[in-house]
């Protein structure tokens, strides 16, 4: 006998918008996005069910972090974003580095290496790319600080003292020391300029008496593509919004049992008529491991799965860019893409 119409709706339904995380493997992974695929489904691309469709919450916003959910788009647009925000996202990065003296222990190509990534609190928008062949910085491309220190021993140090703290001046050279040595014109370019590392009390080196680090940076504009101490992120991610239904009453010894197979907060139990019962509470705090499998008499109670076009982002800046002028960056570069692309489709004479 045929399936009934509403059952292979309903099954349809799950196909195309749920991704179903089975005990050995994960079903309907593939994409289902093109017109035809399905019958009474109307599946080409239309712009106004997309805007109806979409749209951006932003769950929270603290420091450097943000998370939000970007609903109703294709897993090869959210990976754009992710990637964008990677390796294409500019940033001011410590690019040359003139060694005038270096008598400390680092060696002077790790020295530049260690300044190069350190994250530089400049905003890349004030700044061009700096030419190809140019060795010379300009001050339209160029940052310059300076490193200057040398360590001495501290003659009022106690006799018997074996702190190095105590014992020395200077011993610990830190990402403060660094200062902002303006090319040009750029003090009044950036009267009220704020250059300088994102964090004062990362290490570079250690000193002795005697010692000393006398360098030059110059801190030139690039992308993550190219090294990746210009990536703006320290991570950018998404996962797909996890979906947890309990397909029958789950009750009293089996409930606590499936409470401790999720996150904590996930599933709470009610009390109802003397009875312990299980309720999904906030299926989006899971992580999915998936331990409900390993439970004979619970595997068959519970579907897991993940709505297939809600992602939820997190994207960790580095502290040059706040995270969300970051995401806006990504979608303007994103756009310039669409942009080009569309222009070489014109330029391109038909065959």
């Amino acid at each position: 006998p045929p399936i009934a119409p509403m059952a292979a709706r309903r099954s349809a339904d799950e196909m195309r918008d749920r991704v179903v995380l089975g005990e050995f493997g994960v079903r309907n992974v593939h994409t289902t996005d093109f017109p035809g695929n399905y019958p009474g489904y109307e599946d080409a691309w239309d712009q106004r069910r997309f805007e109806e469709a979409f749209r951006v919450d932003v769950i929270r916003e603290e420091g450097d972090t943000l998370e939000f959910d970007m609903v109703g788009i294709d897993a090869a647009i959210a990976n754009a974003f992710r990637r964008i925000l990677l390796a294409e996202v500019p940033t001011m990065a410590v690019e040359k580095v003139f060694v005038y003296n270096n008598t400390s222990i680092v060696q002077d190509e790790i020295l530049a290496h260690r300044l190069g990534l350190i994250p530089i609190r400049a905003d890349p928008r004030l700044f061009e790319y700096r030419n190809q062949g140019d060795q010379e910085g300009t001050e339209i491309d160029t940052l310059q600080f300076q490193l200057k220190i040398k360590c001495k021993r501290n003659p009022q140090a106690a006799k018997e003292s074996s702190d190095p703290d105590e014992l020395y001046f200077n011993h610990k050279v830190y990402s403060k020391h660094m200062t902002w040595v303006p090319l040009g014109n750029q003090t009044d370019l950036f009267p009220d300029a704020d250059f300088r590392p994102v964090h004062d009390d990362i290490l570079i080196a250690l000193l002795r008496p005697g010692q000393e680090i006398d360098v030059l940076m110059h801190c030139v504009k690039g992308i993550g593509k190219d090294h990746a101490k210009f990536s703006p992120v320290a991570t950018a991610s998404y996962r797909l919004l996890p979906d947890i239904t309990l397909l029958q009453p789950v009750e009293d010894e089996a409930a606590e049992t499936l409470q401790k197979c999720f996150s904590p907060g996930v599933i709470e139990i009610q009390h109802i008529n003397g009875k312990k019962v299980a309720r999904v509470a906030n299926a989006r705090l899971d992580t999915f491991s998936r331990e409900v499998f390993r439970h004979e008499d619970l595997k068959n109670l519970v579907r897991l799965a993940r709505v297939r076009n809600h992602y939820i982002f997190s994207v960790e800046s580095t502290g040059i860019l706040p995270p969300d002028v970051l995401v806006s960056e990504a979608i303007k570069i994103l756009m310039g893409k669409c942009q080009r692309f569309l222009n070489e489709l014109d330029s391109v004479p038909m065959e």
